[in-house]
């Protein structure tokens, strides 16, 4: 991906209404933002339509967007509010309907998951909620501790304290698999972030 620099150049674009520079943005940091809604055990379905509700929502907030501050947390922290939003919604939904079958969604090609990926999303969902949003923007989105303290408005120190305790979580999770798949949580991985 490219660097952060090239990030804010495109974000300072876009807000003066480049649509080239919309549309990159777009192209760059959608597989990652659908990455972060797919790791919040949702289907395929919903990752697409809280990606698209991001993008309008970046749209219509692209002004608050201040000049040589980091994107990613400002996007990110526009996503983690969709997803919120979304949870209260079809929380809501949920006790006024009844709850449509899971196995009902059609899987896209390339969906298909080999057994220890998915035994590694089994152990991710069993973590509290901020403990797995830490571990999926450090992990999968790749950010930094100081972006994802920003994108979740906790202080740098509570990011690695959430993350520690995650991967603790997620050591334990794997031995009980077995042991070759311990090596995938190192405690350095917490050690050198910062």
């Amino acid at each position: 991906m490219d660097s952060d620099v090239d990030l804010q150049l495109l974000m300072a674009r876009y807000k003066e209404g480049d649509s080239t520079s919309a549309a990159n943005l777009v192209k760059l940091l959608s597989p990652q933002l659908h990455r972060f809604f797919l790791m919040q055990f949702l289907s395929r379905r919903h990752a697409d339509d809280l990606l698209q509700e991001t993008w309008l929502r970046t749209h219509e907030a692209r002004r608050t967007y201040r000049h040589g501050h980091p994107v990613l947390p400002w996007i990110y922290a526009i996503a983690r509010n969709v997803r919120v939003d979304h949870y209260r919604k079809s929380h809501r939904t949920e006790s006024l309907e009844e709850r449509l079958d899971d196995q009902a969604d059609i899987a896209g090609p390339g969906s298909r998951r080999s057994s220890d990926t998915l035994e590694f999303e089994q152990l991710l969902a069993a973590l509290p909620e901020s403990q797995r949003e830490v571990i999926v923007m450090l992990k999968v989105s790749g950010m930094s501790l100081e972006e994802v303290s920003r994108a979740t408005s906790c202080s740098v120190g509570s990011v690695k304290q959430k993350a520690h305790r995650a991967y603790e979580s997620l050591r334990k999770g794997l031995s009980r698999t077995g042991p070759n798949d311990s090596k995938m949580v190192r405690h350095e991985d917490v050690d050198h972030e910062g």
